[in-house]
């Protein structure tokens, strides 16, 4: 088929609950099985701080995409929006920016997956990934409906293992004098606390999925604006209980040092007979989350390929399955390199940089709309945009330097094809 002939749209399948339900599965899986060790490392109790200033403006980020997607309820995200909004570099920056974060986003999810399920070896931890990332771009090829149904059983599991952590852990007593009282929590200074909301913002970015799918929610200008929010507070609370529980476990040093810091923290306690719970837990969270990843960013990929800001046959849907199923097997196949040539730590940062150049499109995109599609004040976009600048700076700078050179060839590379056309 010629990637100029016209293809079948994308069917509206998904009500309000599926909408929350896939954002849940995007953010649970994300921020508190694999971002709070490094987040610790960088800022100490200080994480605590950096969980309200994410949350803060990842809340001014939902908004703008909430009222975004409402006025323009297609596929794509920010991508699509700053296309229309600001123009075809911006659409182009933002699409880039969601592709690249989010395909690192995957290798992190089926990493934390593997180190959940698999205590070790190294080697083996990687196939496990591997074979995750294969099993769910198979069952996303079969359909939105069958990804939020999935979904749904992931999320719930994953709750009720938090549970249990958080349970588990405050059982042993509340130990505050862990957290090392009220100067930790300023003791890594400004650069600290910000470096690590950059990172912890990688663990609320799964709102992003509600918008992308845009094109297949039902009734998308009311679903849209109620679903991101709400995911998103409901992600905030889980986060914010689950985060004390684990310091006061056993501090922010031992936090720092953690691969599977849920686990660690039940065994600190005396709770040790609980980690296996949790080990299922991390394994079904990282699949959720790894899951609507896929379906996300299959969905910005065809957005880009239909204006052939990717190569056109990325364009494809699927006759029968009614999903961008090439765009969904390359996104396989580059996840699996990454899965075998990077570590967790590495990956949360690169894509932390890649979110937040997305949503800071967004937020510039939101604060061009009139009157009449404005849901909220418009000084939310502002300070929705300083935000994630700010974050994008005080990331690791391995991370901001690699994001750096990844948006360059990008750009490059779309200047060089707009010249040849």
């Amino acid at each position: 088929m010629s990637s100029d002939a016209p293809q079948p749209g994308l069917a509206r399948r998904l009500g309000t609950g599926d909408a929350v339900v896939i954002g849940l599965g995007s953010m649970i899986g994300a921020g508190v099985f694999a971002a709070f060790g490094p987040a610790a490392k960088a800022a100490g109790s200080g994480l605590m701080i950096g969980l309200v200033l994410a949350a803060a403006i990842a809340y001014c980020n939902a908004v703008a995409s909430a009222q975004l997607a409402a006025a323009h309820p297609t596929s794509g995200g920010t991508y699509a929006y700053g296309r229309e909004r600001l123009g075809p570099w911006w659409g182009f920056a933002a699409g880039w920016g969601f592709v690249i974060g989010k395909t690192a986003s995957c290798a992190a999810m089926a990493l934390t997956v593997a180190t959940y399920a698999v205590p070790g070896p190294g080697w083996l931890q990687k196939i496990v990934a591997i074979a995750a990332v294969l099993a769910l771009a198979a069952l996303n090829y079969r359909g939105v409906t069958k990804t939020a149904v999935l979904t749904r059983v992931l999320v719930a599991l994953s709750l009720i293992a938090l549970a249990v952590v958080v349970v588990g852990i405050f059982a042993s007593g509340v130990h505050v004098d862990r957290l090392g009282g009220w100067g930790a929590l300023t003791s890594s200074g400004p650069y600290g606390i910000l470096q690590a909301a950059g990172l912890l913002f990688f663990a609320f970015a799964g709102y992003a999925r509600i918008a992308t799918l845009g094109e297949e929610v039902r009734d998308p200008r009311r679903t849209i604006p109620r679903a991101i929010p709400l995911a998103l507070g409901i992600t905030v609370i889980v986060y914010a209980v689950v985060g004390l529980a684990v310091l006061t476990a056993f501090g922010p040093d031992r936090l720092a040092a953690a691969t599977a810091p849920l686990t660690e923290a039940l065994q600190a306690t005396g709770a040790g007979a609980l980690a296996p719970v949790v080990r299922i837990g991390g394994v079904v969270a990282g699949l959720g989350a790894l899951l609507t990843l896929i379906a996300g960013i299959g969905r910005t990929s065809l957005a880009m390929a239909r204006n052939r800001d990717l190569p056109g046959w990325l364009a494809a849907v699927h006759p029968r399955y009614r999903v961008p199923h090439h765009a969904e097997l390359v996104l396989a196949v580059v996840v699996c390199a990454l899965v075998a040539t990077t570590d967790l730590r590495g990956v949360i940062g690169f894509s932390s940089f890649g979110v937040l150049v997305y949503y800071a499109i967004a937020n510039a995109s939101a604060w061009t709309q009139p009157a009449a599609q404005r849901r909220w004040p418009r000084w939310l976009n502002a300070a929705g945009l300083v935000g994630c600048l700010v974050l994008v700076v005080t990331l690791p700078w391995q991370s901001a330097l690699a994001g750096a050179a990844v948006f360059a060839v990008g750009l490059t590379a779309r200047a060089v094809v707009l010249a040849r056309r």
